[in-house]
């Protein structure tokens, strides 16, 4: 009996920015996929939120088109992938990455972790996929999980079983919290999430973001309520104080 060939996975792409400077280390490729199950009240993207089909991409095809640019990259750069979250493309991102890594090309993955789980056929899955990653670019939005599910959708117990796994194997990675006055930035939350990162043993930086309003018109654009008017960027001393609660560094 004849097997059918496995079919080539399609990634959802919503747009490409082609020499990103804050995604990873030197000057990268982001490739931003379609698709996000959280709905963060200060998400700058609420585009990306829903999947759709207009610019479908083999594996090859976002590789190739990525890979004119690898004279840019020179030791440090190279080719990330955000979002939305692409962890909900995880076969096409993986195949993307072992591509990536037959050229030798430095590999990260900026995700906010929702969809992690240690239950198959996910789990599997993402260890393959961590085979061909080089880093990873993880958001921890909030530390009370409640105040987490408030703000995004949903808890945030496996974000943080994410990051423990990826430090328990060896895996680099930045942590990310957006600094939203009145929202994210409990002096106590983001002592814990301090404490919690210091218990890591791979995290490399820590970043600090502070909130913006540069993607408000996107709302109004979609017809969906925005929450935070009013809400104002924080302040230099409220960033600095974010950073010396978390722990912020620049290592690698």
């Amino acid at each position: 009996m004849s097997q059918t060939a496995p079919s080539t996975p399609m990634g959802h792409i919503h747009s490409v920015e082609t020499f990103g400077l804050v995604d990873g280390p030197g000057v990268r490729y982001v490739l931003f996929l379609q698709g996000c199950r959280m709905r963060c009240r200060y998400c700058h993207n609420p585009e990306t939120w829903a999947f759709s089909d207009k610019n479908a991409q083999t594996p090859r095809q976002a590789f190739d088109a990525a890979y004119r640019y690898h004279n840019y990259w020179k030791d440090n750069g190279g080719l990330t992938v955000s979002g939305g979250e692409p962890l909900l493309q995880i076969e096409f991102l993986t195949e993307l990455f072992r591509l990536a890594k037959q050229k030798g090309v430095h590999t990260a993955l900026d995700t906010c972790g929702q969809p992690f789980t240690r239950e198959e056929p996910f789990y599997s899955q993402f260890v393959e996929l961590m085979r061909c990653t080089d880093l990873v670019l993880l958001d921890i939005k909030e530390w009370d999980s409640a105040r987490h599910k408030a703000l995004t959708g949903h808890g945030n117990e496996n974000i943080l079983d994410m990051a423990r796994w990826l430090s328990d194997n060896g895996k680099d990675m930045w942590i990310r919290h957006v600094l939203v006055p009145g929202l994210t930035d409990d002096e106590t939350a983001m002592a814990e999430t301090g404490a919690f990162i210091r218990s890591l043993s791979t995290v490399r930086r820590v970043e600090v973001l502070p909130y913006h309003t540069l993607g408000r018109f996107k709302w109004d654009n979609l017809g969906i309520p925005y929450t935070l008017d009013g809400v104002p960027v924080p302040t230099q001393e409220q960033v600095r104080r974010a950073e010396e609660l978390l722990g912020a560094c620049t290592e690698g």
